[in-house]
C-alpha cells in the first residue's frame, strides 16, 4: 500500500514516455519505486476500457492467485489442451 503523500503526488502527475521498437516503455522511476515494479520481476498487464493497466507484483505466486481470482469474477471455465484449435483468435477479438 502506497502511503498517502506518495499517492497523492503521483496520482496528479502524467507522463508520456516514448514506444520502443518492440513495445517497451521506461516506466518513471518514481512509479516503478511506488509500485515494486523492480527489474527482473514480473508485473501484471491488463486491458481495460480506458487503456492498459499494468500493476507490479512482488512475488509470482501472486500471479497464480490474481488469474484464479480473476478466473471466478468472469466465471470461466479452465481451459484443456486442444480447447482453442478450432479458434481463430483475430477473429475472436475483432
Amino acid at each position: 500500500m502506497l502511503n498517502l503523500k506518495l499517492y497523492l503526488v503521483i496520482t496528479m502527475v502524467r507522463f508520456r514516455v516514448k514506444v520502443g521498437p518492440k513495445g517497451q516503455v521506461i516506466i518513471p522511476k518514481i512509479f516503478r519505486d511506488a509500485y515494486k515494479i523492480r527489474e527482473g520481476g514480473y508485473a501484471i498487464l491488463e486491458p481495460a476500457d480506458e487503456g492498459l493497466i499494468l500493476k507490479g507484483i512482488e512475488d509470482p505466486k501472486d500471479i497464480v492467485t490474481w488469474i484464479m481470482e480473476r478466473r471466478k469474477t468472469i466465471k470461466s471455465k479452465i481451459a484443456r489442451l486442444g480447447d482453442l484449435i478450432e479458434v481463430d483468435l483475430e477473429e475472436e477479438f475483432e
